[in-house]
C-alpha cells in the first residue's frame, strides 16, 4: 500500500476515476497499527475497483488539516474528489469493506 507524501501526490490522486480511501494515521498510534493489516488487505483485494493509500499526519500535515482530522486513525472515501465517507477509529475489515462496496453500487 501506497504512502502519500505530500499534497501534490494527493491532488494526482484526485484526478483518477476511481474511487479513493485515504488512510490518515500516525505511527506512534496503537489503534492505528492495528488497522493497518485490515487496510493493507482491502487495497490487496481492490487494487483494480480503489486507490487505497495512507497518509501519515505527523508528515503531511497540511493534508490532515485539509480533511479536519482531530482523531486518528480516520479514514475517508472520496469519490470525484468528494468526500463521500468518513470514519474514525478501528474498524473491522466486514465494516470497512462494506462501507467501500456501498460506493461503487452507488455509482
Amino acid at each position: 500500500m501506497k504512502e502519500i507524501k505530500n499534497i501534490q501526490e494527493f491532488k494526482t490522486i484526485q484526478k483518477q476515476n476511481k474511487p479513493v480511501l485515504l488512510d490518515f494515521y500516525a505511527d506512534w498510534c496503537g489503534p492505528c497499527k492495528a488497522l493497518l493489516p485490515v487496510v493493507e488487505g482491502l487495497a490487496d483485494k481492490y487494487k483494480d475497483e480503489f486507490i487505497i493509500q495512507k497518509v501519515n499526519v505527523d508528515t503531511v500535515p497540511e493534508l490532515a488539516q485539509q480533511f479536519g482530522v482531530r482523531s486518528i486513525p480516520a479514514l475517508f472515501i472520496l469519490k470525484d474528489g468528494q468526500i463521500q465517507d468518513k470514519m474514525v477509529g478501528y474498524q473491522s475489515a466486514v465494516a470497512l469493506e462494506n462501507r467501500l462496496l456501498a460506493q461503487v453500487q452507488a455509482a
